[in-house]
């Protein structure tokens, strides 16, 4: 059965357990989040010792894991099975394995709670095993977030905590850190554990807790570059050249490349108005502005050499055609580009 990683965790604080837990994808956030939570409640510490086992999948084959599955508790209700880095099994994916597996998931231990953790990879569901988990098991299969998601990710996050967060700080969040939901929920963490009560976290929140500066940060640089304002850029360039390890230049390039891109999006917009764009952007009516300004500084052609100059510094970066220059010279060089 499909479900979801809330529903989920919903049933196990209900103490409603199932036999075989499958989760698996490109989103390791909630799998281990599931798997976490299992490992830490279902039994008792008492019941531990004797009842939960933790596997690798690099060092067992499906038989071994079976065996433990099969086995009962020893006084205790159930026993926890937990197979980390299951897509290591040496034979998960050979017909042997598949097979042992697919004919537990049509039987299981009912007083056992198996839990696969398969990482970064899927099973095919056109397969008989990836039949039988979609069947059988509670089968979880992540994905990774798109950029315009993590928004609303963030303040969902904080809201689980008790604790809101202004738009800017959001998307600061968002725009520093990505789509990594492991790094997101500790940088987030790291934020809230200095409040003992819950507080709207703020810009300066964000920037005095996570390391951003205050004034030579990459959301600076965007606001210097919609306005045209050569002087700032330059400044904050020569401090990322200068602070190169806590400013790495494919985090900026891959802002500045989002930016843009929105940017040709909303030239191609008819109707211009700030709702209109917020949704055709998927931005908040809070940055909205940002694109009305940027609009007017640079015409479609520019917009269009911008997006170039940002690939080129972006091959550059990874090594692709850089003459040997450094991550500095390449940022110099495109935010020049970028204003001229």
């Amino acid at each position: 059965m499909a479900v979801t990683p809330a529903s989920i965790l919903a049933d196990l604080k209900n103490k409603k357990y199932a036999p075989v837990y499958f989760l698996q994808g490109e989103e390791t956030y909630y799998i281990d989040e599931i798997s976490n939570y299992i490992e830490k409640h279902v039994l008792t510490d008492a019941e531990k010792g004797f009842n939960q086992t933790i596997v690798y999948g690099r060092d067992a084959a499906m038989n071994d894991v079976l065996t433990h599955a099969k086995r009962f508790p020893m006084m205790s209700e159930r026993q926890v099975v937990i197979v980390k880095e299951a897509q290591n099994i040496p034979d998960v994916n050979r017909e042997k394995g598949q097979k042992l597996l697919s004919g537990y998931l049509e039987n299981p231990v009912p007083s056992t709670v198996l839990v696969f953790c398969h990482k970064n990879k899927t099973l095919d569901k056109r397969k008989a095993l990836g039949k039988a988990v979609e069947k059988y098991a509670v089968a979880l299969t992540t994905k990774k977030l798109y950029d315009n998601q993590v928004p609303a990710w963030i303040e969902n996050y904080m809201a689980s905590k008790g604790f809101s967060a202004t738009t800017k700080a959001v998307q600061m969040l968002a725009d520093s850190i990505g789509v990594d939901l492991e790094r997101l929920s500790n940088e987030i963490d790291k934020i809230l554990i200095n409040f003992k009560e819950p507080v709207q976290i703020d810009e300066q929140t964000v920037h005095k807790y996570v390391g951003i500066s205050k004034d030579y940060n990459v959301f600076e640089l965007q606001k210097a570059l919609i306005v045209k304002d050569v002087v700032k850029a330059n400044k904050i360039v020569n401090y990322f050249e200068a602070n190169a390890k806590k400013n790495p230049i494919l985090p900026v390039i891959a802002i500045l490349f989002s930016f843009f891109s929105k940017l040709l999006v909303a030239h191609h917009t008819k109707d211009k108005s700030e709702r209109n764009l917020a949704s055709a952007l998927r931005v908040s009516p809070y940055f909205v502005k940002d694109y009305l300004v940027a609009l007017r500084h640079y015409p479609l052609p520019n917009v269009i050499n911008n997006i170039h100059y940002i690939r080129q510094a972006d091959l550059r970066s990874k090594g692709v055609d850089n003459a040997s220059m450094a991550d500095g010279q390449i940022l110099k060089e495109l935010v020049f580009r970028l204003l001229h």
